[in-house]
């Protein structure tokens, strides 16, 4: 019957079957890296298939990530086929952000030395595209077209001089000290309205934008944000960072993103309470729960205040009874405003092995180490 029909394809999309065989150049850099620091840092992973896995990962995005005729020997694709070959480039960074991560994160696991240097030569191509000149993205240049800063930018490239710093000391560091603090002053530049909102974009000056644009918050993103600030301040022994971090890039997102009436955090605001243009805007990702997870009880375990905890609590309780599949693993990503999973698929373009192992590798270090105190 077609009730039947349903019922079995609802199965095949939800127990773990193939939806779909394109490759993400972004997901994929994201798992290489996922798989190489649980095999590098947790014994219980440290399995020679988890490691082969990586490495396959990695000898695929070498060979096919970059897209030889974009005009840029580093640019990379957004989407593959199933054997390699570009089917889609965005204009964008993120891709190459991620090919960093996993390169370099591979490069500590296996000790190529090659795969570190192409990770240092692909960042240093990333910041010139931000800092000095994007033609390279292949973005036209259009009339209308007013430069924007969007937070994403500062994030994602300061989680890569995170990456690239990360137990190594000299010249390496060095090189990024600069970079990171750019990072850090772009990204406090979306605190904005007397410190009562983190906006997605501002202007180049650091100015809130007109219209819609301007007004939008991503709250999951805001609290991301929190613990790179977080992390970044504790490193280098920034104690204003830190608290900034904690009451402004957390509390503020979380006290006007959480949905009192259902639960969970809205995916996006409009600053001035209007409806924002986003049409998923009022529903639950998988995504901004992790990152708030994190987020929480990185913050607890620096300042031991108990109304972190709460809220890291209040996350947990909601995110485990709405996200994770019981019956057949894995977490479901996209749920409606009640709190109803709408959208049933367990992997996509944008979800992948990354939020969630990053969120439970993370929570389960913080915690063993509040443990250990």
């Amino acid at each position: 019957s077609d009730k039947d029909i349903r019922k079995i394809q609802n199965w095949r999309r939800i127990n773990g079957k193939i939806y779909d065989d394109l490759k993400y150049v972004w997901l994929q850099g994201r798992q290489v890296w996922m798989y190489c620091r649980l095999y590098r840092t947790m014994e219980r992973f440290h399995k020679p298939e988890i490691l082969q896995a990586a490495k396959s990962g990695g000898a695929f995005l070498r060979s096919f990530a970059r897209v030889s005729n974009s005009g840029s020997p580093w640019k990379c694709a957004f989407c593959l086929t199933r054997d390699g070959k570009a089917l889609k480039v965005q204009r964008t960074i993120f891709s190459e952000c991620f090919y960093v991560m996993a390169m370099d994160e591979l490069a500590r696991v296996t000790g190529d030395n090659d795969m570190q240097v192409e990770a240092a030569q692909m960042m240093d191509q990333l910041v010139h595209w931000v800092r000095v000149d994007s033609s390279g993205l292949g973005r036209p240049q259009l009339p209308g077209d007013t430069p924007v800063c969007s937070m994403a930018v500062p994030m994602m490239l300061l989680c890569l001089v995170q990456q690239l710093t990360e137990g190594r000391s000299g010249e390496q560091v060095d090189k990024y000290q600069e970079v990171g603090s750019w990072c850090v002053k772009q990204i406090l530049q979306h605190l904005q309205r007397g410190g009562t909102a983190i906006l997605e974009s501002v202007s180049v000056e650091g100015k809130e934008l007109p219209g819609c644009q301007g007004r939008l918050q991503n709250p999951g993103h805001a609290l991301e944000a929190g613990w790179f600030l977080l992390q970044y301040g504790v490193k280098n022994g920034d104690q204003e960072l830190q608290r900034t971090a904690v009451d402004k890039f957390m509390e503020v997102p979380f006290l006007t993103g959480w949905d009192t009436e259902h639960g969970g955090l809205f995916y996006f605001l409009d600053v001035d309470g209007y409806c924002p243009t986003q049409l998923e805007w009022s529903m639950k990702l998988w995504w901004p729960h992790c990152e708030a997870l994190i987020a929480y009880l990185m913050a607890y375990s620096q300042y031991r205040e108990p109304a972190l905890l709460e809220r890291f609590a209040q996350v947990y309780d909601y995110t485990f009874s709405h996200f994770s599949d019981a019956e057949n693993g894995e977490w479901f990503g996209y749920l409606t405003q009640e709190g109803k999973v709408t959208l049933d698929f367990k992997g996509g373009p944008f979800k992948g092995f990354f939020h969630v192992p990053r969120s439970l590798y993370m929570c389960e270090k913080i915690l063993d180490s509040i443990l250990e105190k």
